[in-house]
């Protein structure tokens, strides 16, 4: 799932830069890369499985691998313990502290799918589980955490929140008919869209204080910030509570457009 890799994949290769003071360690990059798509690959299989009801009954997703029989729950169920075995594996090889914690992202990443069973803050246990991702690739090069690593986090972590409380707002009436908890679902389409660009403005928030934080930043950290900022708006200009027809695009497409902005901006001010 490379695809949606790059949420967490460009916050977590910025943070290791800066963890790093620019040096390239070409075997922590790989093995950063390896943990991050295992990890992201994994969660989705177990989201399959732990879903699979929800997502036959749900018209949006009846056209999942598994609800469509093209892969079998015992499959998916095995496919995620393996992206698991490997991101423990790479885990290991960065440093023993990374070790230690990769269980804890390992739990979050399996009980993510239980919590809209139950609360309608899973969105923020999802963002929180991706936010791991700059915080332990930091912790991966210094075995330490530091503020910049932790409001890196919480701008991956609102940032991501944000966005997939814009995807859950397609679901209100299906939530609400099948017990499933959302924001959206608790507070309607208009008061989820709100706490959406609440989120998004802590997020951008985050950023400049990581800016500020890192001196070596310059004008191409913030330019890509200003790009970011002007996606973000188009995000959320694009879907309205009586039109959620780009709900998607807003939440993937711009998105993925915003990591790879982030991305690149972040790595080409750290290296030039």
């Amino acid at each position: 799932m490379f695809q949606h890799t790059i949420f967490s994949f460009a916050f977590g290769l910025v943070s290791m830069l800066l963890a790093a003071d620019g040096r390239l360690v070409w075997s922590k990059l790989v093995l950063l890369l390896i943990a991050l798509l295992a990890a992201r690959t994994g969660a989705n299989a177990i989201n399959r499985v732990i879903d699979a009801e929800i997502d036959e009954a749900n018209p949006r997703t009846r056209t999942r691998q598994i609800p469509q029989g093209k892969m079998t729950k015992r499959e998916a169920l095995l496919f995620s313990i393996i992206c698991f075995a490997i991101m423990l594996v790479a885990a290991a090889f960065m440093n023993r502290t990374s070790l230690w914690l990769a269980p804890v992202a390992l739990f979050f990443m399996v009980i993510y799918s239980y919590t809209k069973r139950f609360t309608a803050f899973c969105h923020l246990v999802l963002a929180f589980t991706c936010a791991m991702a700059p915080a332990g690739a930091w912790i991966a090069m210094t075995g330490t955490v530091s503020w910049t690593a932790i409001f890196l986090a919480g701008a991956n972590m609102f940032w991501v929140a944000g966005f997939d409380i814009i995807y859950g707002a397609q679901d209100v009436d299906f939530d609400r008919s099948h017990g499933i908890h959302s924001i959206p679902a608790a507070l309607g389409v208009a008061g989820g869209l709100l706490v959406a660009k609440l989120f998004h403005v802590i997020a951008f928030s985050c950023l400049v204080i990581v800016g500020l934080l890192v001196p070596q930043f310059s004008w191409i950290y913030w330019g890509g910030l200003l790009v970011i900022g002007i996606l973000l708006m188009v995000e959320h200009a694009v879907v309205r509570p009586d039109h959620l027809a780009h709900a998607e695009i807003a939440s993937y497409n711009v998105n993925e457009l915003v990591s790879v902005v982030f991305l690149l901006t972040g790595v080409l001010d750290i290296f030039i």
